[in-house]
């Protein structure tokens, strides 16, 4: 039913969210939003869904305004990380090295130093095999799965890192996306996000800050173009 009903069939962003929870589904309603049902689902598919309620949670109305606001702008914050981290530490090392600050430059290039790959590899292979592995912790027994996924990436990491296939900063840098992915709270949300990164990392490796710019403003100006049941996906913002 989402997928007949999107505005923008194209679109990598969800435009209906889905919830288990009946409080959140019940507050949406009492927004003026309609609530569609399906027999034998235990998802509700609430519309119009805007940009800013993929990254809200039931819980921040049970917590002080300051505190449920600081989350949000974590929150907000991590999903820029998640799609910026890896396309801007291409970027940097490849085109604009004179951006980067002597010493750490300097710490770089020794660790780089006997590293068969370019940084864009580099990045693209951490980043594929953590998707692998997080996936792989998904559709393994939960007792287990998260530490499959967890210690899997570590060893990985560390193995590959002594073994000078890559550097540890990329292990560094990857982690940081990988945590802040954690942080969104929508799983829809969170697949468009893991998506567009790599297509920012293609970019980056391609015209450097000037395609992370570049794709930075196509995201926006998508946002900005996309409704949800006829209602602007980033309102009030938009």
């Amino acid at each position: 039913i989402e997928e007949l009903i999107k505005d923008d069939r194209w679109s990598v962003f969800p435009e209906l969210l889905n919830s288990e929870k009946p409080d959140s589904v019940a507050a949406n309603l009492l927004e003026g939003r309609v609530a569609i049902l399906v027999d034998g689902s235990s998802y509700v598919l609430t519309a119009p869904a805007l940009f800013v309620e993929f990254l809200q949670v039931s819980e921040d109305y049970y917590h002080q305004f300051i505190v449920s606001t600081f989350i949000r702008i974590l929150r907000y914050s991590a999903t820029f990380l998640t799609l910026f981290v890896p396309a801007l530490y291409i970027s940097l090392l490849t085109f604009h090295q004179e951006m980067i600050p002597t010493p750490l430059l300097i710490s770089i290039a020794s660790q780089r130093e006997g590293v068969p790959f370019p940084a864009f590899i580099e990045a693209i292979l951490m980043e594929v095999v953590f998707e692998i592995l997080r996936e792989a912790g998904i559709r393994m027994p939960r007792a287990i799965g998260s530490a499959i996924s967890i210690v899997g990436a570590l060893v990985l990491g560390q193995a590959a890192v002594q073994a000078g296939i890559i550097s540890a900063v990329i292990v560094i840098t990857v982690s940081i996306t990988a945590i802040s992915s954690f942080a969104i709270p929508n799983y829809s949300m969170s697949n468009a996000i893991r998506y567009l990164r790599f297509i920012l990392m293609i970019l980056a490796a391609t015209f450097g800050l000037f395609g992370v710019f570049i794709g930075l403003i196509v995201i926006t100006l998508h946002l900005c173009k996309i409704k949800s049941i006829g209602v602007p996906y980033l309102t009030p913002i938009a």
